[in-house]
């Protein structure tokens, strides 16, 4: 095959193309931006994944804050925060007894963890 009919071949251009020295060095910018980088699209994906997870976290957090700030309006009136005390953490005025009522199904979940 000589030099003229590999030229007007139809894959002159395409093996032209190819062995342009511009293109291999794209190629391979192209190849290490992608893979190999530090900031290669691979890492901004794992990255994009956590912030969507923090941003949920950051959804949960704020919702937990609005249901604390509803609790702590409600324990400025002073029955709310005995109620609450009492409820929460057993406490109880000067002679007064406090009884724990459990039932029958609470104390078999007891002893399977006990076992």
């Amino acid at each position: 095959m000589s030099w003229k009919s590999f030229k007007k071949s139809k894959w002159f251009p395409v093996l032209a193309l190819f062995s342009s020295l511009y293109v291999i060095v794209l190629t391979v910018f192209t190849v290490w931006m992608i893979f190999f980088d530090t900031n290669s699209l691979r890492i901004h994906m794992e990255l994009n994944k956590e912030i969507k997870k923090l941003e949920k976290t950051q959804e949960f957090l704020k919702e937990e804050i609005e249901k604390d700030k509803k609790i702590i309006e409600q324990l400025s009136d002073p029955e709310q925060l005995e109620k609450f005390a009492r409820e929460q953490y057993y406490l109880k005025k000067k002679n007064e007894e406090i009884y724990l009522i459990e039932y029958e199904d609470s104390l078999k979940l007891k002893e399977k963890e006990q076992e």
